[in-house]
């Protein structure tokens, strides 16, 4: 099947990705942009980013998202707007809940729930980081998203293509100055890489297509400076695979907490 150039060849920086139009009371409408190599399907992190900007747009000024979880059900078509319904479930003393489905042509491609709380001081504790890696400055560049800087840590050739499951990114131009937008920023990013890269287990494919996504938000974080996102897979059983990682900050403060399940088939071979 062939790759669909994206719609909407105007957006050049993130922040305009994320800059989504309102179209009526809770509905929205995001674009896709030219910003990468053709795909088959929309980037899944660019799917979740726009939804949980969505949600953030229905939330009063000074709750920040500390979670969320989203389920891929379709294929996200890079050619045409997504639309984006909230439905607000809950407003709380502290807390605020959203429902938000991402639509295309009537059909939900993407359902998320997520949540957001009034921030507040409490004892802390984190745990330290898995493993030691050099700077991105000591790293080549790679990607294919030319919204994003990335550079690979450990990686490895797959049909083709470089993929990688310790990477570090960055927005490639300023975000505003706002804690919002820098977290959808993060669930962008949070889409990075996979947990089964480096896992070589007979029958096992190193990847898949993703079925669902959670993300906890620990700490704000700048994504035009640089983040490490580091992932290790936990199990594979049943064609699906799961796997955990995390999102720091340049000084190795812990940003978020990223659970992912994908599916983990090779491709059948057509029929005759």
């Amino acid at each position: 099947m062939s790759l669909i150039e994206p719609s909407s060849g105007d957006v050049t920086d993130l922040a305009t990705l994320l800059d989504l139009e309102e179209l009526d009371r809770d509905l929205f409408r995001g674009r896709n942009g030219n910003h990468g190599e053709p795909r088959y399907s929309l980037f899944g992190g660019q799917v979740a980013a726009q939804a949980l900007r969505a949600a953030s747009r229905t939330i009063d000024p000074g709750r920040m998202p500390h979670s969320l979880h989203g389920y891929f059900l379709r294929r996200g078509q890079p050619d045409h707007p997504v639309i984006f319904s909230v439905d607000r479930d809950r407003d709380g003393g502290s807390f605020s809940a959203r429902h938000v489905r991402a639509i295309q042509h009537g059909e939900v491609i993407f359902s998320m729930l997520a949540s957001f709380k009034v921030p507040e001081e409490a004892p802390t504790f984190e745990s330290p980081a898995p493993r030691q890696v050099p700077p991105p400055e000591e790293l080549e560049p790679s990607g294919w998203d030319a919204l994003v800087e990335t550079r690979d840590v450990m990686s490895r050739e797959f049909h083709g293509h470089t993929v990688t499951d310790c990477l570090w990114c960055r927005v490639t131009t300023p975000l505003p100055d706002d804690s919002v937008v820098h977290a959808c920023a993060l669930t962008y990013l949070s889409d990075y890489g996979g947990g089964f890269i480096h896992l070589d287990v007979e029958g096992l494919p190193p990847g898949g297509p993703s079925i669902d996504h959670v993300l906890w938000f620990h700490e704000p974080a700048r994504v035009d400076d640089w983040i490490l996102v580091d992932l290790r897979p936990e199990r594979a059983s049943d064609a699906r695979g799961t796997y955990l990682g995390t999102l720091r900050r340049r000084d190795g403060t812990l940003a978020a907490v990223v659970g992912q399940e994908c599916l983990l088939r090779f491709p059948r071979p057509s029929p005759g």
